[in-house]
């Protein structure tokens, strides 16, 4: 492959002005790490974003380094009229609007989308909030866990006292509700520039959470049809199993198994990859003896396979079998955890980390990868108001006017800066 060139980044020339707090703000992330040019407007004390959860590193949160990272940044006091005036400019010549935060805060403000339209037509305005403009649950004050476990992601742990607690799992809501958001003002902007008229969208984090575990739900949707007609695969005797990887528990042929020196994730359901294995371990007995279905047979419920595929696995390392998989062209692949992850060689080959020395923290670069292009390198999350004087002098404010607004209050005054 040839050597990565520059090139324009592939979202230069879109600006959006973004109003968000706490993690909704990704939606901006997104479009930020493909290169458009992302105005966070907050008010003069900054999004309290930088003192949520942890870690901590350097005085801020490790969500502002990462979900701001890309941006720049303007204080406005959105309650004062010159606050206002300066708002309508940014949006005057942008393509986009996010209100990421309750739906209607910027409408109160006579900053919602039927006030911005008046002013630029073809802005596309994107809400992102909890549980979104409707339903019983819309003005519900919430945080990202509760789109999770509304969804039926979460189910409850218990300690030894037997009060229950929320368990260790990877956030879906949270992050799955920006990504939607990116993928729907693009939309909307696409749309803008052909037409010339812009769009108001809404997205629920709740929604998202509940659309990325599609596949569970609408089995249990299915599974509400009788059997005659809803059956399970051939390969299980058409026996219903669980939805999801719920169903996977008593697999054998796709299963999680100790290696030497951790575990890896067998995953030899298709005949081929079975037999291919069965080969390269000299175990040919173990295929002739349960060969299976030619497709999605995980051999559910074997006992006795298990017990002998476990031994098997306990001769090599992770490494070694995954390794091996390449040579013998079978399914094996490592099972890392969050602090393992970094050392694995893909992860090394691919990812890595963009260092803290430039961003503030280590992170994950953006996971699109434009082939022979060089990856958009966002700037360090700025901190509140970094960027009030360098955006409003590209407005056309001259440096009086913009002491003048400082002074008058709008851009927060120097004690809060």
């Amino acid at each position: 492959m040839a050597e990565p060139t520059p090139r324009q980044a592939p979202l230069a020339g879109l600006r959006v002005v973004e109003v968000s707090l706490l993690g909704p703000g990704a939606v901006g992330l997104h479009l930020a790490d493909l290169g458009a040019d992302v105005i966070k407007v907050e008010p003069p004390q900054g999004d309290y974003i930088r003192q949520m959860t942890w870690p901590i590193i350097e005085g801020s949160s490790l969500l502002h380094w990462h979900i701001h990272r890309g941006k720049r940044s303007v204080t406005l006091d959105l309650r004062t009229e010159e606050g206002k005036e300066v708002f309508r400019d940014l949006v005057r010549d942008a393509d986009a609007v996010i209100e990421a935060m309750r739906p209607g805060a910027l409408a109160k403000r006579g900053l919602g989308y039927e006030d911005l339209r008046e002013i630029n037509p073809r802005i596309v305005f994107c809400t992102i909030s909890g549980y979104g403009m409707t339903g019983p649950y819309a003005d519900l004050p919430s945080h990202g866990i509760a789109y999770d476990t509304w969804a039926g992601l979460v189910n409850p742990a218990y300690d030894d006292d037997g009060f229950p607690y929320i368990p260790e799992h990877p956030s879906t809501g949270i992050h799955a509700g920006p990504l939607f958001g990116a993928f729907g003002l693009l939309a909307g902007v696409l749309r803008a520039r052909e037409t010339g008229e812009g769009c108001f969208l809404e997205i629920a984090q709740s929604d998202a959470a509940a659309a990325m575990d599609w596949y569970r739900s609408e089995t249990w949707k299915a599974y509400e049809r009788p059997e005659s007609e809803v059956t399970g695969n051939a390969a299980d005797d058409y026996e219903r199993r669980a939805p999801g990887t719920a169903g996977m528990r008593d697999g054998v042929r796709y299963q999680i198994y100790e290696s030497s020196d951790g575990h890896v994730l067998f995953m030899a359901s298709e005949q081929e990859f079975w037999k291919n294995f069965c080969a390269g371990v000299d175990r040919m007995d173990l295929f002739e003896r349960w060969p299976g279905s030619k497709f999605g047979d995980h051999a559910k419920g074997n006992t006795e396979l298990r017990g002998e595929l476990a031994k098997i696995f306990r001769t090599k390392t992770t490494g070694e079998w995954v390794a091996w998989s390449g040579e013998h062209n079978t399914t094996i692949a490592p099972v890392n955890t969050p602090k393992t992850l970094a050392d694995d060689p893909q992860f090394q080959a691919r990812l890595g980390f963009l260092p803290h020395e430039r961003h503030g923290a280590d992170m994950l670069p953006y996971p699109v990868k434009f082939v022979g292009e060089e990856p958009v390198v966002p700037a360090k999350a700025p901190s509140a108001g970094e960027h009030n004087d360098q955006v409003l002098a590209e407005l056309g404010y001259s440096p009086e006017r913009i002491a003048e607004l400082r002074e008058a209050g709008a851009l927060g005054r120097p004690r809060d800066e």
